[in-house]
């Protein structure tokens, strides 16, 4: 663990990154460890400090409530897995959010990453199950995951980018997110690198999350599975050198991201606000992205 605090240290001195936390998985035993470096602060250790999740809130909660409520259906999962036709991105009315969303026709198309799908996948749950998609999402997490209106002000938070010139502490970083003010699937938790780690152990441990994701990924023809993102190239992706072909994870916009290998049965956790400043200065991150994975995927 050590030689993984050295290098957490080394990102937060040489990058834009206040702060970095990681954790590692072991999903034979349901265990992890993790830690957290400040900038300023460089030998601590212990986990307190509240994340932009960004997207990972997208398979924290879609993905997750896919599995968990047993959600069937061809649109459901085109929308999921980001090939239902919906567009990439747009600044969304507050006013009608919801409507345009739901004017999109859903119809099989190449793939495509995007927010308007997570949410109107969320929208459709909504209408199947007839229940709060914030209730059904918080389900699946705990008290250490929180939607960012709900944060209290007590919590440790990092700066991402700029509101109007003044720097954003606490606030969400996606635009729509912050405009519309409402729990939306495609952004919007902060959480703390435990609360992560303890989200998918648990969620495994509950519903067999490897398992099933080992069955599909076998056979998959597409990037998205069940609305997590894959390993394409082993030997060359952010996930690290090593994996296997059959792991699965997801990227956020703020410098957070998640593997894990479903045949070694561990995986990994890097959250940051390497975006601190700029939304392209990740250079430092993603080598540091491929560096632990590299070494996580060893001590299998």
């Amino acid at each position: 663990m050590q030689e993984y605090i050295s290098k957490a240290q080394e990102l937060v001195l040489d990058s834009a990154s206040d702060g970095v936390a990681v954790a590692l998985l072991n999903f034979k035993e349901h265990k992890f460890e993790c830690f957290e470096i400040l900038a300023c602060d460089v030998n601590r250790e212990t986990p307190q400090i509240y994340f932009d999740l960004a997207s990972l809130t997208k398979p924290l909660t879609n993905s997750f409530i896919k599995i968990a409520e047993k959600i069937k259906g061809e649109e459901f999962d085109l929308l999921l897995n980001h090939r239902a036709g919906l567009p990439a991105w747009g600044l969304l009315s507050t006013s009608d959010w919801k409507e345009q969303i739901l004017s999109y026709p859903v119809k099989a198309s190449e793939t495509l990453y995007s927010d308007f799908s997570a949410l109107r996948f969320m929208l459709e749950v909504e209408k199947l199950k007839g229940k709060d998609y914030k209730e059904l999402a918080f389900k699946n997490l705990n008290e250490e995951i929180k939607f960012w209106m709900d944060l209290d002000g007590n919590e440790i938070c990092l700066q991402n980018g700029y509101y109007h010139g003044r720097q954003n502490v606490g606030i969400v970083h996606d635009p729509n997110a912050f405009n519309l003010k409402t729990f939306m699937s495609h952004a919007g938790l902060f959480g703390t690198i435990s609360g992560v780690a303890e989200a998918l152990i648990s969620f495994d441990k509950e519903f067999s999350m490897l398992k099933h994701m080992y069955k599909l990924l076998n056979s998959r023809e597409y990037r998205f599975v069940e609305g997590f993102d894959t390993v394409e190239n082993p030997e060359n992706t952010l996930a690290g050198k090593g994996c296997s072909k059959n792991t699965f994870g997801h990227l956020g916009f703020t410098g957070t991201s998640f593997w894990i290998d479903t045949e070694k049965e561990i995986g990994h956790i890097i959250l940051s606000n390497a975006t601190k400043h700029h939304w392209y200065d990740k250079k430092e991150l993603n080598a540091f992205r491929r560096m632990i994975g590299e070494m996580a995927w060893r001590q299998a």
